[in-house]
């Protein structure tokens, strides 16, 4: 077997594992940037690891379905109570999403603390193994990724908030057992950060255009260089992205609406009007 086609061989797993966690962060992300609720990502991805760790002490393997069901269940759990708090106390919901990612940070070092090899599954953890996603890995993200799909793009407008969470928590669940914090984190910020000042569904089309593009560069050139593919495709997408928001529509030039007003607003309507915005900006 030649060098090129045992490059193919790792490569194309972990493009297939790429493109999957683009089709639901990009949506996703461009939501969470309108809310004013940027750190929600990183805070559920590492109450969803706390749970991988958790399930990992109990002797579990981290690749299986025992895994991904205490991650799962970790991040319900997270979304849920995320719900509750933007219900009672709107006002600090950002506040309060970056004390829960502190707490499940920490809740993993403490876990770890006596496990030798703590420090390596908290960086795998981190920044990934997107090149040794497992065909089992890919199989149950895409089941994920193709419910997210479904809901999103047909009935997205009557799940509510509490749906959002939900919806958001078995994503970030399935995409940080394949990819890693950093990189989901990435996806889900970076293109939406770049494409906000694009209107409409041009906007989703660049964003997936850009995702998808980082993760194929990001790749080649990590095989090309030699060096860690995750660190490699964030700052490959983050180049791409500050190409797009140059070569953007400036404010006021037809671009989406303000997204602080959008905040604002979001934060003093009732439910059903709040949602009636959220297709707005959508």
């Amino acid at each position: 077997m030649s060098l090129l086609e045992t490059d193919l061989g790792i490569l194309w797993p972990a493009l297939v594992a790429g493109l999957l966690v683009a089709v639901s962060h990009v949506p996703l992300g461009q939501q969470v940037l309108a809310r004013g609720i940027v750190f929600i990502d990183l805070a559920i991805a590492q109450v969803a690891g706390l749970g991988v760790i958790a399930a990992s002490s109990f002797g579990l393997p981290v690749t299986g379905w025992g895994a991904q069901a205490a991650a799962g269940a970790a991040a319900l759990a997270g979304a849920l109570l995320l719900t509750w708090t933007e219900r009672r106390r709107p006002e600090v919901q950002e506040a309060l999403i970056g004390i829960l990612f502190v707490l499940a940070s920490t809740a993993q070092i403490l876990v770890l603390a006596n496990d030798p090899h703590g420090g390596d599954n908290l960086k795998e953890l981190l920044a990934g193994q997107i090149l040794w996603v497992s065909h089992d890995q890919l199989i149950r993200t895409f089941l994920v990724t193709a419910v997210f799909a479904a809901v999103w793009f047909t009935i997205r407008e009557r799940i509510g908030r509490i749906g959002f969470y939900v919806l958001f928590a078995l994503v970030v669940t399935a995409s940080v057992q394949l990819v890693g914090v950093y990189l989901v984190f990435t996806t889900l910020i970076v293109p939406a950060v770049a494409t906000y000042r694009y209107a409409g569904r041009k906007q989703l089309a660049i964003g997936y255009g850009l995702g998808i593009a980082s993760y194929v560069v990001g790749l080649a050139l990590s095989v090309v260089t030699d060096l860690p593919s995750s660190a490699v495709i964030v700052w490959t997408m983050a180049a791409f992205a500050l190409l797009t928001s140059c070569a953007g529509p400036r404010a006021g030039a037809g671009s989406n609406p303000s997204l602080r007003n959008a905040i604002l607003l979001w934060h003093n309507l009732p439910e059903q009007e709040a949602v009636d915005l959220e297709n707005v900006i959508d």
